[in-house]
């Protein structure tokens, strides 16, 4: 009897060393390591090396691995195509069509060799941050901002967003975000990469497949439709009836459940005291109240399917108040996800298989060819 697996529930394509995800814990470890030490003692720059390279940096590896993303920050080969680029775009389509441009400006771009590829990924891990950034000031009529090298990668960007030097607290937010949302396993973006690049294709187009696979609101988009979610309920007074309304209709609690998790997200515990701490400073505190407020009636509602908020749930309102428009929010999970992106795919290279599953055919067969004209 064949059996379908829809969406490939439990089904596994490769042995891989680069994550873990105890779902029935709580847990995640990238390379071994818990998140929640990550995210309280490491750096993003420090965790791609991990993520790419298999280990953690020396002070030197981690030197050379920084002044590598810095010098390759500048987007001069593509500033011509983002000028043309309608400011209507969706932030994350233009992110796709500029990673895809990219890959024709590289001079290594015909070197699929692993060393070549690894300096194709870490390019396009540098020029990300630049790319989103500088299209978010063209469509707001502004001239973009050169990078700083003298920033890390979190400090940098949020500087080319808004043009002033974020505070070190800011920075740090940003830095254990990109952590929180750099790599989790086989997701759905992860797999296309590795489809992509199980062809022998190369780093450009599996980050570009990534990319578009991340943009739908099942994955990348979430975080975007939960901070709407909040804004639309208002007020804190509100959740309990919204909760009720919305799963008369049937109706997703965005950022809630996962398909791995069956219990917390370890990467929400991060998040959400940082949200309170943004919201408090902020003077924005109605929002993130309306936040806990329909998460503690979802929580009861759901209680009989165990559905427990996921990284999503809060990590919106901790990029608003860090001033990032809802709209480039994937595009920061996207900035942050190329190092895990780049781990898989070269890991898939190290033993590759085509990937071509099958489909369980259902229609009819031997059909008749009827001539158009005596079609009904």
């Amino acid at each position: 009897m064949v059996v379908v697996n829809k969406g490939l529930d439990n089904i596994y394509v490769k042995e891989s060393k680069i994550c873990f995800i105890d779902g029935e814990n709580s847990k995640l470890y990238y390379r071994g390591f818990s998140i929640e030490e990550l995210a309280e003692k490491s750096n993003f720059e420090e965790v791609a090396y991990l993520l790419i390279h298999g280990q953690l940096p020396t002070r030197e590896q981690l030197s050379s691995f920084n002044s590598f993303l810095a010098e390759n920050r500048g987007i001069e080969e593509i500033m011509n195509l983002m000028r043309l680029i309608p400011k209507t775009s969706h932030p994350v389509d233009m992110l796709r069509t500029a990673v895809s441009a990219l890959g024709m400006h590289d001079s290594e771009a015909s070197d699929n060799s692993r060393d070549a590829t690894v300096r194709k990924a870490l390019r396009v891990l540098a020029k990300a941050p630049t790319i989103v950034a500088a299209f978010d000031r063209l469509r707001k009529g502004k001239e973009p901002v050169k990078p700083d090298a003298r920033l890390s990668h979190a400090a940098n960007f949020l500087y080319m967003l808004s043009g002033k030097k974020p505070t070190e607290r800011e920075a740090k937010i940003l830095d254990i975000m990109l952590i929180l949302h750099a790599e989790h396993e086989m997701n759905a973006s992860s797999f296309s990469c590795s489809v992509t690049v199980s062809t022998l294709s190369d780093m450009y187009s599996a980050i570009t497949s990534g990319i578009g696979t991340l943009k739908g609101p099942l994955h990348g988009g979430a975080n975007e439709a939960a901070l709407k979610m909040f804004m639309r309920v208002g007020d804190p007074s509100k959740a309990e009836e919204f909760v009720d309304e919305a799963l008369r209709r049937k109706e997703k609690i965005m950022g809630f459940g996962h398909r791995i998790y069956k219990s917390l997200d370890p990467r929400y515990r991060v998040t959400k005291p940082i949200a309170a701490e943004l919201a408090k400073q902020r003077g924005k505190m109605s929002l993130y109240e309306t936040a806990v407020r329909v998460e503690d009636a979802a929580i009861k509602a759901l209680a009989a399917s165990k559905l427990f908020p996921n990284v999503d749930y809060y990590s919106g309102i901790v990029f608003s108040n860090l001033s990032i428009d809802p709209d480039l929010f994937t595009n920061i999970f996207t900035i942050a996800r190329i190092s895990g992106w780049a781990a898989h795919t070269l890991e898939y290279l190290e033993d590759n298989r085509l990937i071509r599953p099958k489909a369980y055919y259902t229609g009819t067969l031997d059909l008749k060819y009827v001539p158009i004209e005596r079609r009904s």
